[in-house]
């Protein structure tokens, strides 16, 4: 069994090994378990149940990691984007008027799309067409609104007023001190090249948190999983048939498409796995694996899906393979009946192994061409608006519009590639109609 393992993920050639996955796949599901509770406590406020979106949340989490560890064979976990389930329930039905059934119909219809266009290669081919420098401040702005989240999560960062939106949180609260010891902890271990580090500092605050009562020890360990029924299979495709869903699905479609693109992209070049073109070789199986899975989402009864920026602690951890999506896919199912102990795990405990990720991956900053303002430019807009808008997609989008504009203005369009004109038509469009 191990033989076949070892040979299947082509771990030896990859240059690592069963137990380094192993910690790789256990450190990526601890740090995004958030999701089991966030995804369905969002999608709440459309209307939707609770526990029946648990369940799809989990389902969708596991089918699309699973495949992406079996087929594409790649260390990236797949779940429910954060952002995407915001624009549901609060643009689309709060705001909008329209249902959650409506929404799952635009879904679908997205993630029909998504497979067409990566069976035709058109999606593998669009990400060729992203320059090096673009390329560069995905990975470096991912890492630094991880941090940010991870900054937040653990109440270092809190909300201001108007004036001072940021500010710092009261370093005397004990959850603070927690999650600074875990940062400490989980620097000092990676010093020493401890193999785990991420996970065993998420451990260590949650045990401290429990022995000092900050944590409270869940009713139940164990629980059966809730029904599906009341969300599965009820999109509402018809519904999508209107122009005024044309805002809602170019949106879904452009976030997902742009966030997967970019996301692909920068957890492959901090995992090494990079050509010497900068492209990820093979890119359109995990496309194609992300296309599936939001389909298989919009039909289990949850939002858009996608590789998951979290994926980076555990490439981090020293995952290389797609046995560590195995593995986390594999603890996603375990949560269907483990949900009362892994929600208690607070973002003080996991928040501080962001903040590292974002130390890691800040690093290819320095090869940024600061000299030729023409790439500069857009790739410090990259970066910036990735944090300070909280999503992913505006930096990546505001990348596509800003730099074809100051290459022309630069008087280089010969150097750009044909697809890239595409990608700044599409982020364009994703502009104007976006429904503020």
């Amino acid at each position: 069994m191990k033989n076949i393992i070892l040979n299947y993920f082509d771990l030896e050639k990859l240059g690592t090994t069963i137990r380094r996955e192993i910690t790789a796949g256990i450190t990526i599901f601890v740090t995004m378990a958030y999701i089991i509770v966030v995804n369905p406590k969002i999608l709440e406020a459309a209307g939707m149940p609770f526990g029946a979106s648990m369940a799809a949340t989990i389902l969708s989490a596991f089918f699309g990691t699973l495949l992406m560890g079996l087929y594409a064979r790649r260390p990236f976990a797949i779940a429910p984007y954060m952002g995407e389930n915001a624009f549901i329930a609060f643009t689309v039905v709060k705001v909008m008027g329209y249902t959650w059934q409506t929404a799952l119909g635009a879904i679908f219809i997205s993630g029909v799309l998504f497979t067409i266009l990566t069976l035709l290669k058109i999606r593998g081919w669009l990400a060729e067409a992203i320059p090096q420098s673009l390329k560069i401040s995905f990975t470096v702005g991912i890492g630094l609104f991880l941090a940010f989240i991870g900054l937040n999560e653990t109440g270092i960062v809190q909300l201001g007023v108007p004036g001072a939106p940021v500010h710092a949180g009261n370093f005397h609260r004990p959850e603070i001190m927690l999650a600074i010891f875990g940062f400490l902890l989980i620097g000092f271990l990676m010093l020493k090249r401890v193999n785990g580090a991420m996970l065993i500092g998420i451990l260590a605050v949650t045990v401290l948190g429990f022995i000092i009562r900050l944590i409270p020890l869940p009713a139940q360990w164990f629980s059966l999983p809730p029904s599906l029924s009341p969300i599965f299979f009820q999109l509402d495709i018809t519904g999508v048939l209107s122009w005024g869903m044309f805002s809602v699905v170019l949106t879904v479609f452009v976030m997902a498409f742009i966030d997967t693109l970019g996301t692909l992209i920068a957890l492959g070049y901090k995992a090494d796995m990079l050509d010497e073109n900068g492209n990820l070789p093979g890119i359109e199986k995990p496309m194609l694996v992300d296309a599936a899975a939001t389909t298989i989402a919009s039909l289990l009864g949850t939002t858009t899906t996608g590789a998951y920026i979290e994926s980076a602690t555990g490439i981090a951890a020293g995952g290389r393979s797609g046995l560590t999506a195995v593995i986390t896919a594999i603890l996603f199912l375990c949560a269907l009946f483990f949900a009362p102990f892994l929600t208690v795990i607070p973002g003080f405990a996991y928040g501080p192994s962001l903040i590292i990720v974002g130390v890691l991956m800040i690093a290819p900053v320095s090869k940024l061409p600061f000299d030729d303002l023409s790439e500069a430019i857009p790739a410090f807009c990259v970066i910036t608006l990735m944090s300070f808008t909280y999503n992913i997609g505006i930096g990546m989008t505001a990348g596509f519009v800003l730099y074809p504009l100051f290459k022309v203005l630069n008087h280089k369009a010969k150097e750009l590639h044909p697809g890239l004109w595409v990608l700044a038509g599409l982020s364009l469009m994703f502009y104007i109609f976006y429904p503020y």
